[in-house]
This record gives C-alpha cells, sequence and structure tokens, in this order.
C-alpha cells in the first residue's frame, strides 16, 4: 500500500507517524493477511529430533490424500540445496541429516491450512537418531562429535592490546551467562509466492532485508535473479528473527511446481522454530585496576551458541569480543571469542547483537571492581569513560562523538522515585502484582546502573550502502515527491524518517512513499540500527539532485516536467581485523546508560522494577517521539531478558514455544521508562543522527541485575534471574 501524507513536519520534530492511522484502525495488510484468488496453503514437516540420520522419506500417502496438490523433499528443489546469510550451510530442506529439532524436512501445498497439516502427519521418516551435542562447552572438546565436518567451531578471534600481562593493584574476576532470547515479534513468518508468466517467481513477504532474501532464492529456485521478484509485505516487528530466510524458498518453489498462488504463516509455535534466536553466552572476565580506580587491564573469555547453523554468528562473536572492555580506557586487553555448533536451533540477530552479552559481563565486573576499591559504581566509570579520540583495544581510535561521560552525569542528575511504605499499598504495586501473594512483608528495594555501547551498521569491511530514487511533479495541488527505496519498516518508523528527510531538502508537504521491492538497489538490512544514516544518507542525496535541477530550472514554479534522481549512501569504509585483532572494523557507536531502581520479596522471589531512566547518545534526534519510543522498547526487551525470557531446552528441545510458557513483560512488568537524549551531532551522517533501536537493550539488562545485586547482596551471575535465585533471604 503506497502512503501520501500531507502534514507538515521536518526534520527534528515529533510528526505523527505515516503508517499509524491504517494501523491503529486495522486497515494495515500486514504478510499474514495477503489473498490471492486460487491460492494454495504451504506446510511444513520438521524434524522431531535435534539430531538424526534420515534414512528415508516415503511421501506417498501424503501426495495422494484430497486437496493435496504438492508434497515436495530434498529432491525437489532444482536449484542449489543450501542457503545462509554469509555462509551457505543450511539445507533448503534436509538431505541426509538433522541437525537441530524443527529443521525443515518436506514441504506440502493444499487446498486449505487444515489439509496440508493433515498431509505432514503422512509423511513417513525413518530417523536413526543419534546423541545431540547441546552443551557449547562441550561442543569444544577434542571428543565432542562433529555437528558439521569441518569441525564446531564457527569462529574464534582474539584481541591483544597492550602488555596484556601488565601488573595492577586490585585484580577481580567472575563467569557470567546470559540465556537464548526470542525476538518474539507480534507477526509471525508470511509470505505469499505467485508464479508469473515468464516463468519466474513474485514473492510478497515480510522479511528485514529484501536483497539478501534474493540472493539466496534464486539460486535455489534454479532461477536467473531478474526472474525472481519481491515485494515487501506488512511486517509486525522483526528485531533480529526476520534478518535469516524462514518460508520465502518454500512458498517459491510449492508455487513454481504447482502454478498457483501458495501463502505460507506460522503459528506461534512454529515461529520459535523457524527464526533464530539470541545467542546464549559464556563469559570469564578479570579486571585489573590501580588503587585510584584507573583501569590497568581487561581479560575475557567469550563462547556464544551459534547452533546449529551459522547464520550471523561470525559477526556476533565479533561484536561481543570487541566490545568486551566496555566504554572504557583500557591500555592493556587480552579478548578472546568463540562461536560455536551445537545441535540447539539456530542463533543469530537480535537487538543488540553481542553487545549486550557483553555488557551484562564487563558492567558486573565494574561493579565488583568498585566494591573492592571502595568506590561510587558511577564515579569509577565516569574514571574511566572513553571520549573523542579514545583508542579502543582494536586499536581504532573513536573520531566521532563518544559522550559517554554526558549520559552517565545524565543519569546521575536524574531524581530516584519515592520510596513507598510497603504495607499500605496497592497489592498492584508489589511484586507479584494481580497475583496478590504477598503484602510486603519481605521488601527490599535496589539501585543499579549500567553503561555500554553498540557499533552502528555492520563491521569489517562489509561493503554497505543504501539506494534511494526520488521523483518531484506538479499536479493540480501543486508539488508532489515521490521516493522509492529497499528500506524495510518493521515498524521501527524508517517510512516516517524518509517523508521528513524529503520535507526538510525540498520543501514539499505532500511526499508519496512507494512499496519497496527488488526492483531498485539495496537499502541493506533494517538491522544493526543502520536504515536511518544509510537510507536516510541516501533519499538526501537523492534530494539535493533534484533540488539542483529543480533550481537550474528556475525554482518550482517553472517546473513543467517531473524530475526524479537516484543516489547511493555509502559509509566511511573499515577494515577487517589482523590476528591480533588490530584494525578499523566498526564504522561509528552510538553509547548509552541505565539505571534501574527494583523491589525484590525476598520472601518470595518476585521482583517489581520500580523504574527505568536511560540516557542515550542519539547524535541529533530527527524524530524525538519516534526515539523515545524506540528507547522505551529496547528496554522492554532489556527487562525481558534480565527477568522471565528465556528458551527453554532440554537436550536440543524447546519446551516453551507459545506465549503462555515463554514469558514476556505486559503493561503490568513495565516500570515508567524516563528517557534523556544526549545529542552530540556525529560527523559524517545524515543531519548527524545516530541510529538508536540498540543501547538500551544493551545496558538495561546489566542495570537490573546489578539493582538485583544490591537489593539481595547476591552475586547473581546469570540473567535471566530466577525467583529461585533470590528467594530465602
Amino acid at each position: 500500500m503506497s502512503i501520501d501524507i500531507r502534514r507538515k513536519g521536518g526534520v527534528g520534530e515529533s510528526v505523527r507517524r505515516v503508517d499509524g492511522i491504517p494501523k491503529v484502525k486495522g486497515d494495515f495488510e500486514y504478510a499474514s493477511d495477503l489473498r490471492r484468488d486460487g491460492m494454495l496453503y504451504g506446510a511444513t514437516l520438521r524434524s522431531p529430533h535435534p539430531h538424526a540420520r534420515i534414512a528415508s522419506i516415503d511421501a506417498a500417502a501424503a501426495a495422494a490424500a484430497p486437496g493435496v496438490q504438492a508434497v515436495l523433499t530434498h529432491a525437489d528443489v532444482p536449484g542449489k540445496k543450501t542457503f545462509g546469510l554469509d555462509v551457505q550451510d543450511q539445507p533448503v530442506l534436509a538431505v541426509d541429516v538433522v541437525r537441530y529439532a524443527g529443521e525443515p524436512v518436506a514441504i506440502v501445498a493444499a487446498e486449505d491450512p487444515e489439509v496440508a497439516r493433515a498431509a505432514l502427519k503422512k509423511i513417513t521418516v525413518n530417523y536413526e537418531v543419534h546423541t545431540p551435542v547441546t552443551d557449547m562447552e562441550r561442543a569444544l572438546e577434542p571428543s565432542s562429535p562433529s555437528v558439521h565436518p569441518q569441525g564446531n567451531i564457527v569462529r574464534t578471534l582474539q584481541v591483544i592490546h597492550g602488555d596484556p600481562n601488565a601488573p595492577a593493584d586490585v585484580w577481580v574476576e567472575g563467569r557470567y551467562e546470559t540465556g537464548m532470547q526470542d525476538q518474539a515479534p507480534l507477526g509471525p513468518e508470511a509470505g505469499l509466492a505467485v508464479p508469473a508468466a515468464d516463468g519466474g517467481v513474485d514473492l510478497f513477504i515480510a522479511t528485514q532485508w529484501l536483497h539478501a532474501d534474493h540472493e539466496q532464492l534464486a539460486p535455489c529456485l534454479g532461477l536467473p535473479p531478474e526472474k525472481v521478484r519481491l515485494h515487501l509485505s506488512g511486517v509486525g516487528g522483526a528485531f533480529g528473527a526476520r534478518e535469516d530466510v524462514s518460508m520465502q524458498i518454500h512458498a517459491c518453489l510449492l508455487a513454481l511446481r504447482t502454478g498457483r498462488p501458495v501463502k505460507m504463516s506460522y503459528g506461534r509455535q512454529e515461529s520459535f522454530y523457524g527464526h533464530v534466536h539470541r545467542h546464549p553466552s559464556r563469559v570469564w572476565m578479570r579486571h585489573g585496576a590501580r588503587r585510584d580506580g584507573t583501569l590497568v587491564s581487561v581479560q575475557a573469555r567469550l563462547l556464544v551458541d551459534g547452533g546449529a547453523y551459522t547464520s550471523t554468528s561470525p559477526a556476533v562473536i565479533g561484536n561481543a569480543t570487541t566490545f568486551a572492555a566496555g566504554p572504557y580506557e583500557v591500555p592493556n586487553a587480552r579478548l578472546s571469542g568463540t562461536a560455536v555448533f551445537t545441535n540447539n536451533p539456530p542463533c543469530g540477530a537480535m537487538r543488540g547483537f553481542g553487545a549486550v552479552q557483553a555488557c551484562f559481563a564487563y558492567e558486573a565486573q565494574m561493579d565488583k571492581l568498585a566494591a573492592a576499591l571502595g568506590l561510587d559504581p558511577i564515579e569509577l566509570r565516569l574514571k574511566n569513560a572513553l571520549k573523542t579520540g579514545s583508542v579502543l583495544p582494536t586499536g581504532q581510535p573513536i573520531v566521532g562523538a563518544a559522550p559517554v561521560r554526558e549520559c552517565l552525569e545524565g543519569l546521575r542528575g536524574l531524581p530516584l522515585p519515592a520510596d513507598e511504605p510497603a504495607l499500605d499499598r496497592d497489592p498492584m504495586l508489589l511484586p507479584g502484582g494481580a497475583g496478590n501473594v504477598g503484602h510486603g512483608e519481605t521488601l527490599k528495594r535496589g539501585v543499579g546502573v549500567a553503561v555500554g555501547y553498540k557499533n552502528l551498521a555492520y563491521s569489517e569491511g562489509f561493503d554497505d550502502s543504501s539506494e534511494a530514487w526520488v521523483r518531484v511533479s506538479v499536479d493540480g495541488h501543486g508539488p508532489v515527491a515521490e521516493v522509492k527505496t529497499a528500506a524495510v519498516d518493521v515498524g521501527q518508523g524508517i517510512d516516517t524518517i524518509v517523508t521528513q528527510i524529503v520535507r526538510t531538502e525540498l520543501g514539499i508537504d505532500r511526499v508519496l512513499i512507494r512499496p519497496p521491492d527488488t526492483t531498485i538497489g539495496s537499502a541493506g538490512s533494517s538491522s544493526a540500527s543502520r536504515q536511518t544514516m544509510m537510507t536516510g544518507g541516501a533519499v538526501q542525496l537523492a534530494c539535493q539532485a533534484v533540488r539542483a535541477e529543480i533550481d537550474a530550472q528556475g525554482g518550482m514554479q517553472q517546473v513543467r516536467r517531473p524530475i526524479e534522481a537516484s543516489r547511493v549512501f555509502h559509509h566511511r569504509p573499515t577494515g577487517k581485523l589482523d590476528a591480533n585483532g588490530q584494525g578499523d572494523p566498526h564504522v561509528s557507536f552510538a553509547f548509552g546508560a541505565a539505571r534501574a531502581v527494583v523491589e525484590v520479596d525476598t520472601g518470595l522471589g518476585l521482583v517489581r522494577v520500580v523504574q527505568i531512566a536511560v540516557t542515550q547518545d542519539v547524535g541529533r534526534a530527527l524524530n524525538p517521539q519516534s526515539v523515545t519510543g524506540q528507547i522505551e522498547g529496547g528496554s522492554a526487551q532489556g527487562l525481558g531478558l534480565a527477568l522471565m525470557e528465556e528458551v527453554a531446552l532440554v537436550d536440543g528441545q524447546v519446551k516453551n514455544a507459545s506465549f503462555t510458557d515463554y514469558l514476556l513483560p505486559t503493561i503490568l512488568d513495565m516500570p515508567p521508562v524516563v528517557c534523556v537524549l544526549v545529542e552530540e551531532p556525529e560527523p559524517g551522517l545524515p543531519y548527524g543522527a545516530k541510529g538508536v533501536g540498540e543501547p538500551s537493550t544493551v545496558v538495561v539488562p546489566a542495570a537490573v541485575v546489578a539493582a538485583l545485586r544490591h537489593a539481595t547482596g547476591r552475586e547473581l551471575p546469570r540473567a535471566p534471574v530466577r525467583p529461585d535465585d533470590l528467594v530465602g533471604l
């Protein structure tokens, strides 16, 4: 659906979202709403085993069932048998082995979704079940079975900076762990594949990156790229879950085989199997400092579980390792990171992308160090805070804005919420809330802080870019600007930002956003906090080219024919790391700090988060209301990781694949979120704006658990913190 907005409002204003009204009214078409006359429904048969060899597949009974139009296995894939974002190691349909519970084995197209699901039960697969590798440390042992022929290591790297053996006056160390978190987008995976008259296929899909999907689809379908066309459908949230291919190839295969449109739409349980999750982690850290609190050395070993296939694990462990010293001046460091394969579900992109796991560990260490030195935790952080000109452990200098001190000072300046008497309180304002399980007899309050940072855009030499097309014409109502990019609005509001940029650059109120598809050059993924800087930059350049032509013609009043321009925006180049982890791997950085105030019922192990305060480096807020919304949403996902969200795995099997059992923060769990925007424009980025979606998710888990430690005196080295970890004090 094209979006036509006539309200005024340019860069720096809190304008209404261009898709707000249709979404509120229920008129917005999400991918799961797609329909075509005569369409079939697709369904997927998935392995019940985390590791097994396929001895045989018999699909004859399913194919003969009334209403079934196609049953496909690996033998029916006409092109390349594997796909993947960076490493093409994931089978379209399992060939001879399954590596995780839920791996696709066969697909069905039928006249009705119930018929399709019933047909799956008629497919007979004989498995030789093997013992799975489900522990990330076990995967490193020489005696461990190999998940892949090349072994169990996805990537290992080390960063050596200064003298890793430098002496220090005080040392603290610890071991930390984070669980597997799900992105839990409200809209499950869905799409519609429509066969075309030229023998190709049009795919209408909810995704984060149209062109990356396209690059993986065409080779597997055995079609030239021009015969595979992708069109964006409404996206009901993403958070990284849609960066990898799920049902895209399957729907296209079924449409091409049957010659009819095929819709595939996962239910909630299947969605847990159909997308990647956040990497679980185990981290060891050792920090050394002088007696005045000056950091001398950081040593770290980080291990993340990538699950059964590569996905984005190399980049995730790259981020986690290069950020492991935190946003601090550290003259000496030895940081090592490893991502491993296991027979657990694949892990990939999720908001924070490696920085979350690192921050949880290094901020716990900073609190330990403050306690060992008898220093205030914020003072210790201020003493060691990065600034413009600081050199990171990778040897990369920070050339842009680095307002770490400003974020911390802003946090310290915010008043704490008043301490309320427990016994006279509304039970809804006690831990346990509506459960009315306690009356505040054993309540303790705690306050915790954390500061962290995250890279913007892709790193380690990736040639990132975005293309935009802008066209200006004049009709009976005056000038109108049309814009087309392949940028995906997953709910973060890029369409609104683009509209604001066009109004600012061209002074035109009416802006028409054309639907994204693969007929224009790539805009990259809606991930890595990059769309505002990348697509915003491309739109700005295209608008400037159009404006120059308008001016050359004597102004808008003299425009007699449409004027259009396409432009591509590139950020500054980055480089790969050398053998010692030295280089210039990251484009830019966004910083943030969080303070959490919690109450713990130590008799029941229940928690109420009273307040979260976030001070965030945003460069320049192009839409302040939208920025605040991103910080609030990121804080909610951070709170979830700290207290309740975890994919429960037992021997490789997901045991809580539903929103009944996978616990998400609700409106009753979320406290007030106080947001302070730190605006220090970033050189080289459009309007100086930084991406804003991730820093709050990076710092809030560490802050919440720090507050729990303060309230209880317990070490709490693992997130999410469970009631059993807090009870019985």
